[in-house]
């Protein structure tokens, strides 16, 4: 069980450093700019670690599936401690001796991880986070730029995307690692959990784009939108289930994706808005 206490500590402390950055700033765009990094490294792992398969944890945290324990484990660096650092380092404009100094963190700590054997490297190496850790905090100063001085155009929809990838993301695997409420066998992986977790992944990031897409149109009435958008998502989960992709395992789980679809149009429409707004007070 001491693998646990190594990813909860690192749970901990990117929790504290969170709340901190929030009481100090108090402002959305902080949270934005959260989310936008946390969409943007899901992209990353979606790539790297769930088809490419650059590496394993072992957080030993979920204890029925090996790859959902590992996917667990990705979700506490690629959610919690690098968008977190990268929030971080943006909105206090902390200059590249802190970025190099927090990717030096970064590699001690997958460091020792690898020493514990509580996470094990496949073609990854420790190189690659500490070359590719800078570039990242770079980008979250521009995102962080885009969001305080955004266009209405391909930057504002990007950061939109992103920060509606992570909701999604999140709201949709969670469910699937603890309550194994469904999983989908698209037959690309022999594993049955690295198969799930990978369509899954795609599966959210088209979602993703359906509802960045119908915030955009302007529906009259408005309340057509969420009637599109239940149904729609309702008939692509029967259409999966039909020809095999996925399996759904628990009574409540189709209603729950609906309604989560429902509750992420009304969000995403009102993320939309207050991106709009800052655009408005702060026009670039």
């Amino acid at each position: 069980m001491h693998s646990s206490y190594w990813f909860f500590a690192l749970l901990i402390a990117s929790t504290i450093l969170f709340c901190f950055i929030l009481f100090k700033k108090r402002n959305t765009q902080t949270l934005f700019l959260y989310l936008t990094m946390v969409g943007y490294g899901y992209i990353i792992e979606t790539t790297i670690f769930n088809f490419l398969g650059s590496y394993d944890y072992n957080p030993n945290i979920i204890k029925h599936h090996s790859f959902y324990d590992s996917e667990l484990g990705a979700f506490f660096s690629n959610a919690l401690a690098l968008p977190v650092t990268a929030t971080l380092i943006a909105t206090f404009h902390l200059n590249w001796i802190w970025m190099v100094f927090f990717s030096g963190c970064f590699v001690g700590i997958e460091w020792l991880f690898l020493k514990l054997h509580i996470y094990t490297h496949h073609w990854w190496r420790l190189e690659y986070t500490g070359l590719g850790l800078p570039f990242y905090f770079t980008l979250a100063k521009i995102f962080y730029k885009w969001i305080l001085l955004p266009s209405r155009g391909i930057r504002h929809n990007l950061i939109l995307y992103l920060i509606t990838g992570s909701i999604s993301a999140s709201a949709h695997i969670l469910p699937m690692l603890f309550f194994l409420n469904r999983y989908y066998r698209p037959g690309w992986f022999e594993n049955v959990g690295r198969d799930s977790i990978a369509f899954s992944a795609i599966y959210y990031l088209c979602e993703s784009l359906f509802y960045c897409l119908m915030v955009k149109i302007n529906w009259k009435p408005k309340w057509i939108k969420y009637i599109l958008t239940g149904f729609f998502i309702y008939t692509v989960n029967q259409v999966l289930i039909k020809i095999g992709v996925l399996h759904s395992l628990v009574p409540w789980d189709q209603m729950y994706y609906v309604c989560l679809a429902l509750i992420l149009i009304l969000l995403v429409g009102v993320i939309d808005k207050r991106l709009s707004n800052i655009a408005s007070k702060n026009p670039s």
